[in-house]
């Protein structure tokens, strides 16, 4: 596999689900659909790079997805229209240029993408402690999942049922913010602690490499794209990419395509125009490829 590897194969790791007799796990062979779909993605990056070396071999990459829930009782929950689409076309793609990609999926109800390796979540809070966790190491996270900015102060621990009253109002607590505590956590401060720039690095132990900088993207699904609120959005994050999509009325959430503008930290903008997602997942790996080659002092 090693050797398959150098000579610029693209090796799809084992898919997960039932084995022969009672056990599960990894060992399956991914599903012929997935494989046609990674297979779909090499063929059309055809002639634009060097085909015994993937523009992402040997990176590991991070990749959000889907929508987060949180709980107001055991059967109820705060939620949004996120599928997960965008998330699994931009884990495809990755592992079709050759990445490591591990997918962190909140309540998405896609099959696994072939030669990617995912985490389960659902809340807005398992999804921070799974991202943290993963980007250690990693040349790049990818938040494409729509995560709840609020979630109830206390959940019932039975269900709320209706007794011919008004209900209690449903007071919301702030989750916490993933994209900014990446941010934080490389810039060498206590993720926990977003708002404290001058804090020690040297005190927390979370001084990143010296040479090398992770790369951030952010997504950012709005009805209102006006090029001030991304780029004030893109400042107050601390990433290097901000996707905005915008999403209603056909567009974003569920359907097969998207469009989207891309903001740079460094003052770029990259209109991506109305197409497949997988077309977008391309352009946003085109630009996190460029990007994962330059050193702290180019930035």
């Amino acid at each position: 596999m090693s050797l398959l590897r150098r000579r610029g194969a693209i090796v799809l790791e084992p898919a997960v689900g039932r084995l022969t007799g009672q056990d599960s796990g990894a060992g399956r062979l991914p599903e012929p659909a997935a494989i046609f779909a990674v297979a779909t993605r090499l063929l059309a990056r055809a002639g634009r790079e060097d085909p015994l070396r993937p523009d992402l071999a040997g990176r590991r990459v991070v990749v959000s997805a889907g929508g987060t829930r949180e709980e107001i009782d055991p059967v109820r929950f705060i939620g949004n229209w996120s599928t997960g689409t965008q998330g699994y076309a931009l884990a495809r793609t990755a592992v079709a240029r050759g990445a490591e990609v591990i997918l962190v999926a909140a309540n998405v109800a896609l099959p696994d993408p072939a030669g990617a390796k995912v985490t389960r979540v659902v809340s807005a809070r398992e999804m921070r402690d799974a991202v943290m966790a993963a980007a250690a190491g990693a040349d790049a996270v990818v938040m494409a999942a729509a995560v709840a900015d609020y979630r109830p102060e206390a959940r019932s621990a039975a269900k709320i049922k209706k007794d011919g009253q008004p209900p209690e109002p449903l007071r919301l607590t702030e989750n916490p913010d993933i994209l900014a505590g990446l941010a934080a956590a490389r810039r060498g401060q206590d993720p926990d602690r977003q708002d404290t720039a001058d804090h020690d690095p040297e005190r927390t132990g979370l001084v990143p490499p010296a040479t090398v900088r992770q790369v951030l993207v952010g997504f950012a699904a709005e009805t209102d794209t006006a090029p001030e609120n991304a780029r004030a959005k893109l400042a107050r994050k601390g990433c290097d990419l901000l996707v905005v999509n915008p999403v209603g009325n056909g567009l974003g959430f569920g359907t097969p395509d998207n469009e989207a503008v891309v903001y740079g930290a460094d003052g770029t903008v990259t209109p991506i125009p109305r197409g497949p997602k997988e077309a977008l997942a391309d352009v946003v790996w085109d630009l996190v490829a460029a990007r994962m080659n330059e050193s702290v002092s180019d930035r």
